[in-house]
């Protein structure tokens, strides 16, 4: 088994659930019948890094790609 995406519920439209993907697993191959591969950030500032923040705790924005280039 493999985390495939780490997602945020973001709120509500109307009935709908709204989910924002925060990191998604990018395969980069296969080792012994093994798929290898990272969890990469989305480049998205999940909605509870204030709560975060006013505990304390300082997060780089690089962990979640804010700032970085993407390579795709």
């Amino acid at each position: 088994r493999k985390v495939t995406h780490v997602t945020e519920v973001s709120g509500m439209e109307g009935e709908v659930i709204t989910m924002t993907d925060i990191f998604i697993f990018e395969q980069t191959g296969v080792e012994n019948g093994q798929i290898v591969g990272r969890l990469r950030p989305t480049g998205l500032r999940p909605k509870f890094m204030d709560k975060i923040e006013i505990a304390g705790i300082n997060l780089p924005p690089s962990i979640f790609g804010i700032g970085e280039r993407r390579r795709y």
